[in-house]
């Protein structure tokens, strides 16, 4: 399915430019999301759901393909699995800035997406409501975020802090094996975001149905198994 969502963040286009590319200060604003690990390109990570007693977390990876700056593009692919083997999400977002004012910018996120699993039986009319009013936080997290200033440009220490390093234990770095290149990221575990309060009266009155039937399941498969 296709969702669309457009949304304003009262800073430059530069600012949102650069936070949009920077994914590990980004990614605390979504929502659910966790970032836990980077590896060259590949960031991964974990988006937690709910939908009343049900929880899904989704463990997947994010990758860049395409950075456009003349055109204030960025394009960016994502899969994940459901940690109990209950379904899969993939998404191909594509989020491109428009300048509104000097202070203003406009984000049009363009998403194809593919769920399977318990949350995808919720239809794509609840799916882009939950997914307009999870966009509207992301656009707060992210002002609040920007407001806080840019981020420290860790790229220009790097290479006096190495060479530093070096100089102090010669003998100890011809030691030491290559690194991996997995990089850790210590970030707090994110909370699951709660879809029935997110979605709200209008899209609780459409999810009703499945999520009782859901429920039902449940409790009888646990009865199942305690016979």
């Amino acid at each position: 399915m296709e969702l669309t969502n457009d949304i304003e963040v009262t800073a430059p286009i530069e600012e949102v430019w650069a936070a949009f590319n920077d994914v590990e200060r980004i990614a605390p604003c979504l929502p659910g999301a966790q970032l836990q690990e980077i590896e060259g390109e590949e960031y991964r990570g974990v988006v937690k759901v709910k939908v009343g007693p049900i929880t899904a977390q989704y463990k997947g990876a994010a990758v860049f393909e395409e950075r456009d700056k003349d055109n204030w593009r960025v394009v960016i692919k994502g899969d994940g699995r459901d940690t109990r083997g209950a379904g899969n999400a993939s998404a191909l977002i594509t989020a491109t800035l428009d300048p509104k004012s000097d202070t203003v910018t406009g984000v049009n996120v363009t998403t194809d997406l593919t769920i399977t699993g318990k949350v995808a039986q919720f239809g794509r009319g609840a799916i882009a409501d939950v997914s307009t009013k999870l966009m509207g936080q992301f656009a707060d997290n992210l002002e609040a975020l920007l407001e806080e200033g840019p981020a420290a440009d860790a790229d220009d220490a790097a290479p006096e802090t190495a060479a530093a390093e070096e100089a102090a234990t010669p003998a100890a770095a011809a030691d030491v094996p290559a690194a991996s290149g997995v990089r850790k990221i210590d970030s707090p575990e994110a909370e699951a975001v709660d879809l029935l309060e997110v979605a709200g009266t209008p899209v609780l009155k459409r999810l009703a149905i499945p999520v009782g039937i859901l429920v039902v399941h449940i409790v009888l498969r646990r009865m199942l198994r305690n016979n």
